[in-house]
Formats: structure tokens, C-alpha cells, sequence
């Protein structure tokens, strides 16, 4: 196969999206296999090697099954494979609004302007904060979004830290505060960010809400 024009898949789904600010609305999830980091907190640790070669037309025909416009290309971690940017652009051009979710470690400039990304900037907790490629922040759009997941107070410090050395609220549509699942309480991170008047989303993996938080293609 053509590397240019295949991806390696690990699966497509249709499901409600969990995150984000269109947390809740239907979604095409594209799940690329490979990932380059190992966050402690990891749950698609099957996306690191599994997968079946795809080519891009194979790709978009699944898509289009479901009817849906939005789309999410996660992982694993979805920079690692080049054709990406083949994906997105393609996507966009069928008048699909296109997601991406990186987490950060890798190059974001070559991502097609019209793609929305969620830079995930690594936490302490997760063992992979010497991973963050800092830089992608002057490439963000104000239509993108940063994510931190939280997995203790100092997680929380952390990214308060960050987000004002990078004016991060200033920059992009929504700063996200994710409470690591089963490590630390829902209602301790809202009422952190309340105490300080914190101008952050907090949001759950919803996903992890509606369906057992095993579940996989959801």
C-alpha cells in the first residue's frame, strides 16, 4: 500500500462525544493506532499497536455511513502517522467539521486550519510533562482548545501555572479541566476551580458516564 494514502486504524465508531465543548453532540470517532507516549492514566492502551491498514477512500466510506458531520480523529496518537493530514483535509473539504485530539508532543502546524484541535498538555500525574512540546501553543487558533487532565492538587497548580505563562484563556476558545477517572473526586476539582474563580471548563469523560468505562467503540 501506498504509506501517503493509507492509515493504520484501530477502529471507527459512532458515539456521543464525551469532551470538548461539543461534549454530548454525535460523533464519528476515527481512532489511528500507534501512540509515541505512556501517560500512567492511559485507557486506549489497545490502540498503542492494534489496527488494519486503511487507505483514505476506505476511510471515508466508513465515515460517511453514519451520517454524521462531526468527526474526531483520536488515537493512540494520531500525529504519529503522516497521511493524517491527507485524512483531515479531505474530510474538511466534504464539509465535515473535523477534530483532532494530540497530546502535544507532536509538531501541530501542518494540521489543516479548517481542523479544530485539543492539545492535551501533559500533567505531572501522567509521567509524560517532560513530553510537552511547548512551542505547539503559538500555532493554536482561537478556535482550538487545551486540555489538562488533573490527577491531584498539584496537577491543578500545574496547569494554572501554564495556563497563565502561555495566557492560554487569551488565546484559544476553552481551557479544559479533566478530572483523572477513579483517581481523584469530581467534586474536589469543580470546587478547586470555584475557590479560585478559575476560567475553565470542567467537563467528565461523559462517555465514561453512559456506558460501562471499559467500553470499547464508544
Amino acid at each position: 500500500m501506498d504509506n501517503l494514502h493509507t492509515l493504520k486504524i484501530n477502529e471507527i465508531f459512532y458515539s456521543i462525544q464525551g469532551e470538548s465543548t461539543n461534549s454530548g453532540l454525535p460523533c464519528v470517532f476515527v481512532r489511528l493506532t500507534y501512540c509515541n507516549l505512556r501517560c500512567v492514566y492511559c485507557d486506549t492502551e489497545y490502540a498503542f499497536f492494534d489496527g488494519t491498514d486503511m487507505t483514505i477512500d476506505e476511510i471515508l466510506a466508513e465515515v460517511n455511513k453514519y451520517k454524521c458531520k462531526l468527526v474526531e480523529i483520536t488515537g493512540g496518537e494520531p500525529l504519529v502517522q503522516e497521511s493524517v493530514h491527507t485524512l483531515m483535509k479531505n474530510l474538511c473539504d466534504l464539509s465535515y467539521t473535523v477534530m483532532i485530539e494530540t497530546g502535544g508532543s507532536l509538531p501541530v502546524e501542518k494540521i489543516d486550519k479548517r481542523v479544530k484541535i485539543i492539545m492535551d498538555l501533559k500533567t505531572p500525574y501522567s509521567k509524560m510533562e517532560n513530553k510537552n512540546r511547548y512551542e505547539n501553543i503559538n500555532y493554536l487558533k482561537p478556535t482550538d482548545e487545551v486540555k489538562f487532565v488533573i490527577g491531584n492538587r498539584e496537577d491543578y497548580e500545574w496547569s494554572k501555572t501554564i495556563i497563565e505563562k502561555y495566557d492560554l484563556t487569551g488565546r484559544v476558545l476553552q481551557v479544559l479541566f479533566s478530572p483523572v477517572f477513579d483517581v481523584i473526586e469530581n467534586i474536589d476539582l469543580a470546587k478547586w476551580i470555584l475557590d479560585d474563580n478559575l476560567n475553565v471548563r470542567f467537563q467528565i469523560q461523559l462517555h465514561k458516564y453512559i456506558w460501562h468505562p471499559e467500553t470499547r467503540g464508544v
